[in-house]
Formats: structure tokens, C-alpha cells, sequence
């Protein structure tokens, strides 16, 4: 289990989720009208957050794991002096223009139905959940044996779990699509095509409706 500390630094030493964390960011950045308010859903040490905030964009933040929260507190720590990120105890502490939820975060969850309907009393009507979660189809997974084993449960009921002391899940696109409704519709998938097979990382993006 990382500490915060040994958590951050490992994200920003990593090139590969470096990649991932830009292309993130400037989808969410692009999204987001001029200094609308965001929530970072799962927010770990505050990396995604910082960058929001430095975009004039109010973040609250939310992580249930105290070691995540404690060094965010630290890297944040004049975006928190300034009221320009605010840590929340409960996602549902605040209203937002939009959601964000990067780097697996939604697949920690077994069902998203609860979840987006709790979301759906966050976001503003026209508003976004943007997510990245683990791709279920990509091959480069195909050298375990959890991944080869899972391959019909994928293709039956489009979820399984790996059985590890965090109990990932994985989903295709149309199992979290379908939780969302009817609070929120699939509006892009990224990556679409071939690039579901190469990238270990999809990106989501469900409008509020």
C-alpha cells in the first residue's frame, strides 16, 4: 500500500501517466465554461486539483483515504489558504458545473447506479462527469492470467473483478453507460476503435440531462 507521499511522486515520476494525466486535464479544461466550479471525485494528492485551480476554476476535492488526504493537504496547501480549492467530507457538499474522476477511480466501485444518482444532485443540468477508467480491452493485460480468464465474463455480462486486496473492477463502456441513466447520457469514448485495444486507460464523458 503507497503512502500519499510515495503515491505523488511515483504519478508525477511516471511518464506513461503523465501522458494520460495532460490528456485528461485538457479534455476536462476544454469542457469547463470560464471559472465554472468542478468537483475532483477521488482526488488523491491534489495533482489534477492544483491544475484546475490554476485555471480560475473553484475545486472541491474528495478522498476517502486519509494518507491521500493528508499530502494533498500539503501540496495544496496555499490553494486551500486561498479558498481556491475546498476539501468537502462528502461529494455531495457541494453543486458543480462538473465531475471529475481520474485514474480509475470509478473502478474501485462494483455498481455505478447509486453512485450517478448521487451525482446527478451535484451537477448542474447540462453539466459533465468525466471519468478514466481502466479499458477492459486492452491486449497489453492479455500476459496475466486474471485477464485471460475473465475474457467470457467480459463478453456475457461486460463487468468482472480481479481478486486482489482492492477488488478492481472492470467495465465496458455500455455496462457504466447503462448506471448512469437516467441521470446522465454517454456522450464520447475515448478511445474509440483500435485505440481500445492499445490504451490502458478510456476516457468517459456523460452529460447531465
Amino acid at each position: 500500500m503507497h503512502t500519499g507521499e510515495q503515491y505523488h511522486h511515483f504519478m508525477l515520476a511516471s511518464q506513461r501517466d503523465r501522458i494520460v494525466r495532460d490528456s485528461f486535464q485538457k479534455i476536462a479544461l476544454d469542457l469547463l465554461p470560464e471559472g465554472a466550479e468542478v468537483l475532483d471525485f477521488g482526488a488523491g494528492t491534489g495533482i489534477d486539483a492544483k491544475a484546475y485551480a490554476a485555471n480560475g476554476h473553484l475545486t472541491f476535492v474528495y478522498d476517502p483515504s486519509e494518507a491521500m488526504r493528508a499530502h494533498l493537504a500539503q501540496y495544496c496547501h496555499n490553494e486551500i489558504a486561498q479558498k481556491t480549492i475546498v476539501e468537502i467530507a462528502s461529494p455531495l457538499a457541494c453543486k458543480v458545473q462538473a465531475v471529475t474522476a481520474n485514474f480509475a477511480v470509478l473502478n474501485h466501485f462494483a455498481d455505478h447506479t447509486t453512485l450517478f444518482e448521487e451525482l446527478s444532485r451535484v451537477v448542474h443540468q447540462g453539466g459533465f462527469v468525466l471519468a478514466s477508467m481502466l479499458n477492459p480491452y486492452y491486449l497489453g493485460d492479455a500476459r496475466y492470467s486474471w485477464w485471460r480468464a475473465n475474457i467470457m465474463n467480459l463478453l456475457r455480462r461486460g463487468h468482472y473483478a480481479i481478486p486482489s486486496e482492492s477488488r478492481i473492477h472492470r467495465f465496458t463502456p455500455r455496462v457504466v453507460a447503462r448506471s448512469a441513466t437516467p441521470y446522465f447520457r454517454l456522450e464520447r469514448l475515448i478511445p474509440r476503435g483500435f485505440g481500445l485495444a492499445t490504451d490502458l486507460y478510456m476516457f468517459l464523458l456523460f452529460r447531465r440531462v
